[in-house]
């Protein structure tokens, strides 16, 4: 009799413990459902979610989730006068919206975004103190380091992002942007005035046999390609950056792997200075009869070559740590 009570006992210990268990995994399931709907709720509204830090909190990084989630941490007021979040926001905006409207679109993939002036907490708690800041959470386990975008390295172009977006989640976004209708009209007034120059010089064009014309277009565009503005096409790097913590701007990017659009318009600018001394030097040659005018002008072919290939060398020492050699300047 004391074996069939205490049978009877076990029997209902385990019935209320299973009880429980299953009304545990129910909530838990519920709990999960209502996050997932809430997510796509506000995705079927906006593509980018915007979050503060209790959603955050609640929807990114609380378990249960089945679902990953890209964030993007940035300072978009105006009074942050951070240029740098403007064009990284174009760019996810692009990557989210090609997401929302994709063909193999589905709830395992969000896009969220984190203001530092509504979700200051957020940046506290993660020790951020700069912005843009990509970073990926995953459905299970915690952020690794490869969980954030190395935008020094590779930039934020929407297609970069995507790709990186393909390495942590395995889930390809083929980027639509959107039709641009500006390069083609500048190209059509570009054409249309170049059209009305040669009809109103109809009777005089020996101006396109100019060398100097011809040889100084062609210099533009070998200074342009040179000093990385293709890169920066393809990028989509910052134009600068500022320390946070010391408010110093650097124009130069402290490596080889990168670089600042201000910089490239430097390097431009000390290509273009070089150039400009070498021809200097070429027309003091070319000057007969006035030895004052060839003195200057080689005088000034000289330092304009001096200083600015110094300075070129400069730049380079800077990206390539170790670079041995130096001219002028450190």
């Amino acid at each position: 009799m004391a074996t069939v009570n205490a049978f009877f006992l076990v029997s209902a210990i385990l019935l209320i413990f299973t009880g429980f268990i299953d009304a545990a995994v129910k909530k838990k399931e519920d709990s999960l459902g209502d996050k997932v709907s809430q997510m796509t709720e506000w995705n079927n509204k906006k593509a980018v979610i915007r979050m503060n830090g209790d959603k955050f909190r609640q929807y990114v990084k609380t378990t249960p989730k089945n679902y990953s989630v890209i964030v993007m941490l940035t300072a978009l007021q105006a009074q942050r006068q951070c240029s740098v979040c403007k064009q990284a926001n174009d760019e996810y905006t692009i990557l989210a919206n090609s997401w929302r409207y994709y063909q193999q679109y589905s709830n395992k993939l969000f896009f969220a975004m984190v203001d530092y002036d509504e979700g200051s907490d957020v940046f506290s708690s993660m020790k951020i103190n700069t912005a843009p800041v990509f970073m990926h959470f995953p459905a299970k386990g915690k952020p690794k380091k490869g969980d954030t975008l190395d935008i020094h390295r590779v930039g934020f172009s929407a297609e970069q992002i995507a790709k990186w977006v393909a390495e942590r989640t395995d889930i390809n976004i083929r980027v639509f942007r959107p039709t641009n209708y500006s390069g083609t009209l500048a190209l059509a007034l570009l054409f249309a005035l170049i059209g009305g120059l040669l009809y109103l010089k109809r009777n005089n064009l020996e101006f396109l046999y100019n060398k100097t014309v011809w040889g100084g277009l062609a210099l533009f565009v070998i200074f342009a390609m040179t000093s990385g503005q293709m890169w920066n096409h393809i990028r989509g790097p910052p134009v600068m950056h500022k320390n946070p913590s010391t408010g110093q701007i650097n124009y130069i990017h402290g490596s080889s792997q990168g670089q600042f659009i201000a910089e490239t318009y430097i390097v431009f600018f000390l290509n273009a200075a070089v150039v400009g001394g070498f021809v200097l030097l070429n027309e003091a040659n070319s000057v007969k009869g006035d030895p004052g005018k060839k003195r200057i002008l080689s005088m000034v072919g000289l330092g304009f070559v001096a200083i600015f290939f110094s300075l070129l060398l400069s730049v380079f020492r800077s990206k390539y740590q170790g670079y041995p050699y130096s001219f002028l300047f450190k």
